[in-house]
């Protein structure tokens, strides 16, 4: 996966972090916790807000 990826990324943190209200979610805690997924393979340097943002609202979309 890359940071591109973001509705595969999306389904991946739903499955891992089910508890989690995507929408309170701080980008910080966000950024860290795909770099955790398996199968993730792309340096931090290569992000940004925008991937970020598309990547949370992916994952709110996911959860409704």
């Amino acid at each position: 996966m890359k940071w591109t990826d973001s509705l595969e990324i999306a389904i991946a943190l739903a499955e891992t972090h089910p508890a989690v209200d995507p929408a309170r979610l701080n980008f910080v805690d966000l950024m860290r916790w795909v770099m955790e997924l398996p199968g993730f393979a792309e340096d931090r340097s290569h992000c940004g807000e925008k991937k970020l943002e598309a990547i949370q609202q992916a994952w709110i979309d996911e959860v409704e």
